[in-house]
């Protein structure tokens, strides 16, 4: 029996296979299909921006970066095509005139109207169309007083002295005294130049060919007479030998050095496809990489991250192709790479700069090799330490210390290591000028990114370490109302945010997101404080007033619905914000719930549940978690002792997990035992005994 060859997976398969192998497996968010189509579309510029010289004919143009160290085979006398163009120029003005046939015979027609006109005007006593020869009276008696023979003969005078000056050649930038002159001496048979036979033919000639040409350009016999005159002044050439180098890797092509490649059919004249498809394949799929890794680390991306990243990349291959050989791998690498890792994280900003350093252009000498090796290197600093900066002015220090950092590293391997050791780098130059010129441009322009940062975080959606910090200040306005219109939920939240943070510390998950987001959970109980029991007075209960648990489990879920109004008014930013539904989840309102089947034991379950959704995160899973624990360990009196305390958190936490509520956090069973204990740990601390003092009585 034949065994069945083994399917390969499909691409879908491969991916789902990619993002499942995480452990827990972490929900995925769905982008939409305009989401993707524009993903796909900046994909597609990248590529075309990275490859589409390599269908550029010819290949090489002066001013390009080489692509190798090209020898000269044989030796060669080349002609230097930018001399021999300026020579040229120099003689654009030189050209060779000749006859053209059919201006001439045009121009002959128009003599012979005129005559024809002036003998109508003569046959009608010169009564109409006198101002068009502008005839004097000695004209007008030699005409009235010509016979037909006399006529004739003096018309084929005219004729003649047409043919003459047509074949000599009629100009249209003549002044019209000198065509006068000219058509006069034609006509120097006719008599003395003031007899009216003559004038009246000079002036016929005159107004026939003012401002009109025979002539025309002849380019074949034009570029003769200017190869005529460039060899009289001699031709400038190149000498070549045989092993001397025509262009060197990395350097721009001068108009010589593409001069001798040409002679030596070194420059391609039609378009390389394969090479464009493999250059072009290679890009894609490192925007493709550079995505899939993103949504690894963070399933729960969006898709305008994504955007964000991949747009980065299109701007520097842009800068890359704008600027050539000027293009710095510093300069272009790391601001981006600063921004994604406060903005996004370090798996991505590591991943940007591993794409952006992959289709680098591969025209690149020894030194810039050593210089993009050395702008990882800072990359991958700025990385690791920009999304652990607390601070804007934590952020500033990266902007001065990792650009002065890689111009030391530069100078010690080309000074220290290079000399030192004398390792021949050919066409090597080092300049300790330019490359603190170079620092400080960098420092410069890290600078500028840290200043646009903020505008970022809002057009895109980033939450960096610095904007974290700031919202967490318990100054600002909607933390401020919080703790004045509700100070008993202001309690409960500073409370719980002592219990979450701790659990997210030990099983390190991020602690200032949470810290952050434990701060906003309960804004929504603006809306009516009262309703809710840690800010009741007096033991006044709204709630039993109502007697109403509809209503009571609407007002519950309002708190949710209106603190996502709030975060909104307030631009919360969204993993702020997701805080506030997913802390309640879709968890029962059991006390309502009860209450309501007291009355109709068919009470529907799912309207005493909040609308959710369950969380997404670690961190809104440990604020459920906190959040659910924080009153039960309230409760227990001051002799429970830690093992009471952890029988009750592990209560509230298998009763979340059997609901349901935990199985989209990705927190594992060891991460849900490390948070549990941990908040035994933080109770123990929040039921410290103080000792009692004696009082003494005054004597």
């Amino acid at each position: 029996m034949r065994k069945s060859l083994a399917k390969l997976p499909s691409p879908k398969k491969i991916w789902r296979i990619w993002l499942g192998s995480q452990s827990p497996r972490r929900p995925i968010l769905r982008w939409s299909a305009t989401d993707k189509l524009g993903l796909l579309m900046v994909c597609l510029l990248v590529a075309i921006i990275s490859s589409y010289k390599l269908l550029a004919v010819p290949d090489l143009k002066p001013g390009d970066i080489a692509q190798f160290n090209e020898i000269a085979p044989r030796d060669a006398t080349v002609i230097d095509t930018k001399a021999l163009k300026e020579k040229k120029l120099g003689l654009k003005e030189s050209f060779v005139h000749v006859i053209d046939k059919n201006q001439s015979i045009n121009l002959e027609k128009s003599v012979f109207q005129k005559i024809k006109k002036l003998l109508t005007l003569k046959n009608n006593n010169f009564e109409v169309g006198i101002n068009e020869f502008n005839l004097t009276n000695p004209e007008k008696i030699w005409l009235a007083s010509i016979s037909d023979r006399e006529w004739e003969a003096w018309k084929e005078e005219i004729k003649n002295a047409t043919k003459k000056m047509l074949s000599q050649g009629i100009i249209n930038t003549l002044e019209l005294d000198q065509l006068n002159k000219a058509s006069s001496l034609q006509l120097i048979d006719l008599g003395d130049k003031y007899s009216p036979s003559r004038s009246l033919g000079s002036k016929i000639l005159s107004g026939s060919f003012y401002q009109k040409s025979n002539l025309k350009v002849d380019e074949l016999k034009t570029n003769i007479l200017i190869e005529n005159l460039i060899n009289q002044d001699g031709i400038n050439t190149i000498k070549v030998k045989e092993g001397d180098i025509i262009s060197k890797k990395g350097e721009p092509i001068s108009s010589e050095e593409f001069d001798i490649l040409n002679h030596f059919n070194k420059v391609s004249r039609s378009p390389r496809p394969l090479k464009w498809l493999i250059t072009f394949s290679e890009a894609m799929g490192s925007c493709g990489l550079l995505l899939m890794i993103m949504r690894r680390e963070k399933p729960r991306l969006k898709s305008k991250h994504g955007l964000l990243s991949l747009t980065l990349l299109f701007v520097v291959q842009l800068t890359k192709d704008w600027l050539g050989p000027l293009a710095s791998p510093i300069q272009l690498i790391l601001p981006p790479t600063l921004l994604l890792s406060q903005g996004i994280g370090t798996t991505t900003s590591l991943a940007w700069m591993a794409s952006a350093s992959l289709i680098w252009p591969s025209s690149l000498n020894e030194f810039s090799e050593v210089r993009l090796i050395i702008a990882c290197v800072a990359g991958s600093f700025v990385a690791f330490l920009g999304r652990r900066m607390r601070s804007r002015a934590q952020v500033l220090q990266i902007a001065v210390f990792i650009p002065f950092g890689a111009l030391l590293g530069q100078w010690f391997i080309f000074n220290q290591v290079i000399k030192t050791n004398n390792i021949e780098f050919r066409n090597l130059s080092f300049d300790t000028n330019s490359l603190l010129n170079e620092t400080l441009i960098i420092s410069a322009i890290l600078m500028i990114t840290i200043l646009i940062i903020p505008i970022l975080e809002n057009t895109f959606g980033l939450l960096t370490r610095a904007r974290l910090m700031e919202l967490a200040d318990q100054e600002r306005p909607l933390l401020r109302r919080l703790s004045r219109e509700a100070p008993g939920t202001f309690e409960h939240t500073l409370t719980i945010l002592s219990l979450a943070e701790e659990g997210a510390r030990v099983i390190g998950a991020d602690v200032d997101l949470i810290r952050t987001g434990a701060l906003y959970h309960d804004v929504g109980k603006l809306h009516a404080p009262n309703w809710f029991i840690e800010n009741q007075k007096d033991g006044i209960n709204p709630h039993e007033e109502i007697q109403n648990p509809y209503k009571s489990a609407d007002i519950l879920q309002a708190h949710v619905d209106e603190g996502l109004k709030l975060a909104r008014k307030y631009r919360l930013p969204s993993p702020i914000a997701d805080f506030i539904p997913e802390h309640q989840g879709t968890l029962k309102m059991g006390y309502f719930l009860h209450k309501a089947r007291e009355s109709d034991p068919s009470a529907s379950e799912k309207r005493f549940r909040y609308k959710g959704p369950i969380p997404h995160s670690k961190e809104t899973g440990i604020l459920m978690l906190a959040d659910g624990c924080e009153a039960a360990l309230r409760a227990l009196d001051a002799s429970s002792s830690d093992d009471d305390a952890c029988k009750t958190v592990r209560k509230i936490i298998q009763s979340r997990q059997i609901d349901g509520q935990l199985r989209e956090s990705s927190l594992t069973r060891a991460e849900i035992e490390i948070i549990l204990r941990a908040f035994v740990s933080v109770w123990r601390r929040m039921r410290h005994r103080r000792i009692k003092y004696p009082s003494f009585k005054s004597s």
